[in-house]
């Protein structure tokens, strides 16, 4: 039996530069498997379409459970494979950020959703999370503001920040945090670092 793969994700607010370290890390490490949420397979691609938005209402609480749909998906789909068949695999977000975006930032509460999202994933985690910290406000002035989450405010996303923050400082050995105001080279370095030390 194939070895079982790591999984490695991605976390921060929207500005932070997730998507610039997630290119960044495939360049230098082509072996991984690159996945994004929501998203990664025919369904959860639809559901990315709705949650993005910005002509829809979402209520925040279905809001929570369309992004938790689309992580079952995904999980069962595309990343049990992947990881049974030994990949390592490199996700842009998970349950982290429905943790911080919907227990924190809509006040659904962190331990509610982290429950719903124990049930999406069958208990799935990650072996490594990259947290790309930024300050609320130089997320706001990096993002396009374009997409209904984008669109949703400081307050909103100070809350986030704080409960990523928590997230952190609850799990120092799964959570590396990098720092997202420096050059995007240096924030790759210090990933790629973190992933030399996974074992």
């Amino acid at each position: 039996m194939a070895p079982r793969g790591r999984l490695i994700t991605v976390e921060g607010i929207d500005g932070a530069g997730k998507t610039t370290l997630a290119e960044g890390l495939l360049r230098a490490r082509p072996d991984l498997v690159a996945l994004r949420e929501p998203g990664g397979v025919a369904l959860s691609e639809r559901i990315r379409e709705l949650v993005k938005d910005p002509a829809l209402t979402v209520d925040p609480r279905a809001e929570a459970l369309l992004y938790a749909a689309a992580r079952a998906q995904l999980v069962h789909e595309r990343l049990l494979p992947l990881l049974h068949g030994g990949a390592d695999v490199l996700l842009d977000r998970f349950v982290d950020s429905s943790l911080a975006y919907q227990g924190a930032g809509r006040g659904l509460g962190v331990a509610e959703i982290a429950e719903l999202n124990r049930f999406a994933t069958a208990g799935v985690t990650a072996d490594l999370t990259l947290y790309v910290r930024v300050e609320p406000e130089v997320g706001a002035a990096r993002r396009a503001g374009d997409d209904r989450l984008e669109q949703a405010g400081d307050a909103f996303f100070a809350a986030v920040v704080a409960a990523y923050d928590a997230l952190a400082a609850a799990e120092p050995a799964r959570i590396v945090v990098l720092d997202g105001e420096q050059a995007p080279e240096a924030v790759l370095a210090a990933a790629l670092r973190a992933l030399d030390g996974l074992r």
